[in-house]
């Protein structure tokens, strides 16, 4: 038997047991309330979701036209059916102009279980027009904020890119301690949050730049969660509930620890006074069924990783917006709204789906679910090391056409003994290469350059050395899987911004592996 929520506005009790009658003879698994007047059907609508509103037409001191309104302006999709005995034809058309879905005489009660089908499913229908409608205007948010992301990025990138190079040249030279090198590692610091504004709009929009790799979650979130806790303070408790066998994904390690550690701030913050955080994997298999009623989901085996607290909790209304991005419950100053933006953007990134559950008091659940493989999981990489960066004495060209950064590459290699060959753009750097063939040791190459880009002037390197070690820079591309699809299996793509010592210290590891 079907449920059915069913809100009866009728001031007879033998009438409004005939209705129920008929509505649980034809089928129904009833839950009723009934109301006579405009105060009791306003506390109603307030406390309770109705799936039928079914009203009588003319009452003593209540009139149905009145009860339409009010319905309407709390809940303009909820069906409301007139049963009346006294409803003439012109009446009942003004009603349906007002807003009521169908009318039904008291005589003729046959009548009412096949409307309120009826109504049931096109009402279902316009809940499901209304959901493809908001996942299209959604759909078209991601794509202006994409477009917007990408046409400030790599300008942005590479500015922030020179400043916090620069900055980081200049504070190895500034007296320790000094008042100019506070200044420098000022600059360095919000270059840095500049930077990761930038990064998590690009991963809002999926259009970071992904290095995937095949890891085991279970060892990724063991690993992050020895820092959450440091981050997180004494008062709030983090429980793993992780699974006995590996986990094992495809996915970039750094964006999905970057998920794993924003979901973690957020539940930290929704618990202002303390309380426990509990983190547990599981393997699921998504059906279609399931699929069907839970959108951006596709069918097949996902690994679930779930993040659950126990604060404030949220309500409907707010959950509905948590993953725009600027929306932020919180006081001015204390975020910027893109935390939970920049995880839905990475897990759909990765082919994956985040599903959130929530209730006022109660706390919160967020379910992020990211597609298993079946391979072997690689190491984690370990942590950049502090040791000194050590240089050497062979060629490099650098092809970068953003003069600061260009020159900032040439100031961070040349004083380590390396031989620097700059080019301007893709096209002179095949010509710097062809003229230096034989003493050019490694490329450092941006991706995105007037006239000729990175991955089609290194296809002419290789065609002139083939093999040719490379590392690519990045500050944007328009589309991240596309990119790295178009790169050499072997490249090392490093990312901008970067610091001046990670550049340093990637230039040697791929010399010393060319070796």
């Amino acid at each position: 038997m079907p449920p059915l929520r069913a809100l009866i506005i009728e001031d007879s009790e033998a009438d409004c047991d005939l209705v129920v009658r008929a509505l649980r003879q034809g089928g129904f698994d009833l839950a009723y309330k009934q109301v006579d007047s405009a105060d009791a059907l306003k506390s109603s609508l307030a406390e309770e979701s109705w799936d039928i509103v079914i009203s009588d037409h003319s009452m003593p001191g209540f009139s149905g036209t009145v009860a339409l309104k009010i319905v309407r302006d709390r809940q303009s999709d909820t069906p409301f059916i007139f049963v009346s005995g006294t409803i003439g034809e012109h009446t009942a058309v003004d009603a349906m102009r007002q807003g009521a879905h169908d009318y039904v005489m008291k005589g003729n009660l046959a009548r009412l279980v096949p409307a309120i089908e009826r109504e049931l499913r096109e009402a279902q229908h316009r809940r499901e027009h209304r959901r493809s409608e908001q996942r299209l205007r959604q759909l078209e948010k991601f794509e202006a904020l994409g477009n917007l992301a990408g046409g400030i990025a790599h300008d942005f990138n590479n500015a922030i890119g020179a400043i916090l190079g620069w900055a980081e040249l200049g504070l190895d030279d500034a007296p320790p301690g000094s008042r100019i090198a506070k200044s420098l590692q000022s600059i360095i610091q919000q270059s840095r949050r500049a930077a990761g504004l930038t990064r998590q709009l690009l991963a809002y929009a999926r259009r970071q730049v992904l290095e995937p790799r095949v890891i085991d979650l279970n060892l990724l979130v063991g690993e992050t969660v020895s820092l959450l806790q440091r981050i997180i303070g004494e008062q709030i408790e983090v429980k793993m509930v992780l699974s006995p066998e590996s986990q094992v994904i495809r996915a970039d390690p750094v964006q999905i620890e970057q998920v794993l550690m924003n979901l973690c701030l957020n539940a930290r913050d929704a618990m202002p006074s303390g309380g426990q955080i509990i983190i547990e994997m599981t393997t699921v298999d998504l059906d279609e069924e399931y699929c069907n009623h839970h959108r951006f989901s596709r069918p097949g085996k996902y690994v679930r990783l779930s993040v659950a607290d126990t604060g404030v909790g949220m309500d409907e209304a707010t959950i509905e917006h948590i993953f725009e991005p600027f929306f932020t419950t919180k006081e001015v100053g204390k975020g910027t709204g893109l935390g939970l933006a920049t995880a839905l953007g990475v897990t759909r990134q990765h082919d994956g789906s985040i599903e959130v559950h929530s209730e006022v008091g109660k706390g919160t659940v967020f379910h992020v679910f990211l597609p298993a493989v079946s391979s072997i999981p690689e190491p984690i990489v370990p942590e950049p090391d502090d040791s000194p960066v050590r240089g050497g004495t062979e060629t490099i060209l650098v092809a970068e056409d953003n003069e600061s950064i260009r020159q900032m590459v040439q100031e961070t290699l040349a004083p380590l003994g390396y031989d620097i060959i700059l080019a301007q753009d893709g096209e002179d750097a095949i010509a710097a290469f062809w003229h230096a063939r034989q003493k050019i040791s490694l490329v450092l190459m941006d991706v995105i350059m007037s006239r000729l880009g990175g991955a089609e002037a290194y296809a002419g390197i290789a065609k002139i050395r083939p093999g040719m070690p490379v590392i690519f820079l990045s500050a944007y591309s328009q589309n991240g899987s596309l990119l790295t699809s178009s790169l050499p299996d072997d490249a090392v793509l490093l990312q901008k911004p970067f610091s001046p010592k990670v550049m340093a210290r990637e230039v040697r590891a791929v010399l010393d592996g060319a070796k």
